[in-house]
């Protein structure tokens, strides 16, 4: 068997439907095709036929099976996930007659709570950057205004990372941002974030003079005047957890929990937040509620009368 099988073919055709038709992102679509790929290797190495056309569930669920032991049950989800998304790929293009993926079912994930910041802790991440005297200045108003549009408009980091200098409205108080999807939508900035970027342009205009080969289009530049990576976003808001915090596990994922729950504390609707975090379904941002009926629950459980009389008298 070699790289003309149909089942690479046939993944290769899943691959150019998501980044062409899906426009899904390099990440999914790499994580998407590495789970196939494993699933192909696994299709050869049990002298399976290796052809989308000639395999049942059993085959499906062989190979989950094969991985159930030491993998999560996340990581498992996430590769039903794959599976399920080729073979509908497959009989929506016609490649075959029977999804025979139709009868997997996903491990259940236990959800956890998302992590998030406290007011005071994120006032003190927010602070952190002018008083990180081993930066220069561009360096410190750049991580400033960059926490502080994390903070205050909840966006993702790769939504932060691909920002560009013209997604921003100054006079509306507002910026452009690419989503999931291609799905663009506009996010406000607020006073905060507008004051942090209006300081930081200046700056910014100075790296790019400086660079060789600098990216004028980009908003967040690195020391070097290119884009910043996710990676290098994700290390300044851990440099700068840990600064103002005490965090150094803080996450851009992080940030924008905290800025749904304290959105959420202040008596933002839960359409609202939706709308402003770019999630397609209620149901992810009613996460949140859990999230604030903890918090209530332990102040209750603080300072309440009733709560502290553990004697029962009256």
């Amino acid at each position: 068997m070699g790289a003309s099988d149909p089942l690479d073919q046939q993944i290769e055709a899943f691959a150019q439907y998501l980044r062409d038709e899906r426009r899904s992102s390099a990440r999914t679509v790499e994580t998407y095709i590495r789970d196939l790929r494993s699933f192909r290797d696994y299709v050869r190495e049990e002298r399976l036929p290796a052809d989308a056309r000639k395999l049942d569930i059993v085959a499906l669920r062989g190979f989950l099976s094969n991985l159930f032991r030491d993998n999560q049950a996340s990581t498992m989800k996430k590769k039903v996930s794959a599976i399920r998304s080729f073979f509908k790929f497959l009989l929506k293009r016609q490649i075959i007659d029977v999804n025979p993926a139709s009868g997997l079912k996903s491990p259940k994930v236990p959800k956890g709570l998302p992590r998030f910041l406290t007011v005071d802790q994120a006032f003190r991440v927010m602070e952190a950057p002018p008083k990180d005297d081993s930066r220069a200045k561009p360096l410190r108003a750049r991580d400033q205004a960059l926490l502080e549009t994390l903070y205050g408009t909840g966006v993702r980091v790769g939504e932060l990372a691909s920002m560009n200098v013209s997604d921003c409205d100054f006079t509306e108080g507002a910026v452009r941002v690419l989503g999931k999807g291609g799905k663009e939508r506009v996010v406000p900035l607020g006073q905060s974030s507008l004051e942090a970027l209006q300081a930081y342009l200046p700056e910014r205009l100075g790296m790019l003079a400086k660079a060789r080969d600098g990216d004028a289009d980009a908003l967040w530049l690195a020391r070097s005047g290119r884009r910043l990576s996710v990676r290098q976003v994700q290390n300044i808001v851990r440099r700068h957890g840990t600064l103002g915090a005490g965090r150094g596990d803080l996450h851009p994922h992080a940030m924008r929990h905290t800025c749904a729950t304290h959105l959420l504390d202040a008596g933002a609707d839960l359409r609202s937040i939706q709308e402003l975090l770019g999630h397609s379904s209620l149901s992810t941002t009613q996460r949140y509620t859990h999230v604030s009926v903890d918090r209530l629950m332990e102040v209750y459980d603080r300072a309440h009368p009733l709560a502290r009389d553990k004697s029962g008298g009256s």
